[in-house]
């Protein structure tokens, strides 16, 4: 299963139940139970915009954006998703429970760390950030596991006792 859908074609895009759907299931066959439904229709858009569908046990490995103009805006549309802040070592500074129906919305400046777990079925966010997108837009931190790294599952576990 690819980590995310082709880009969307045409001049409107509308979110359906159908595509929610699509996602939902996409996101339970991935490996990394989440998948990215790019809106933007090149890689090479200005303003890169995604749906990404999560389900519950996945982990986005706390990670920042170094460049200047690396801001990001997640809105959670359906579900929950629970945001950690973290200093320079790790240490959580803050938590934010993100849900649909108090319009979970976060926008951050670049160079924060950050990451994130999934605490509901069938989560979706909308994520706009500046692109485009290439390796050096993200730097994972050396304190924490990759995703299917020793490790993970248990920092994935704490972090959403944070959210209990």
């Amino acid at each position: 299963m690819p980590a995310a859908f082709p880009n969307v074609t045409g001049d409107v895009f509308e979110l359906t139940p159908e595509l929610l759907q699509q996602g939902f299931e996409g996101s339970a066959a991935s490996p990394r139970l989440r998948i990215i439904l790019p809106l933007h229709r090149t890689q090479d858009a200005l303003v890169q915009r995604m749906l990404n569908f999560f389900q519950p046990g996945t982990y986005v490995q706390p990670h920042l954006h170094p460049r200047e103009h690396a801001i990001e805006t997640i809105h959670v549309l359906q579900g929950r998703l629970g945001f950690v802040k973290f200093d320079g070592a790790g240490e959580v500074v803050s938590t934010h429970d993100l849900r649909a129906e108090n319009h979970g919305l976060i926008d951050i400046e670049p160079k924060l760390w950050h990451g994130m777990v999934c605490l509901a079925t069938d989560t979706v966010v909308l994520e706009v950030k500046r692109g485009p997108y290439n390796d050096e837009d993200k730097i994972f931190a050396d304190w924490s596991p990759a995703e299917g790294e020793a490790g993970a599952d248990d920092l994935r576990e704490k972090l959403e006792g944070l959210f209990e």
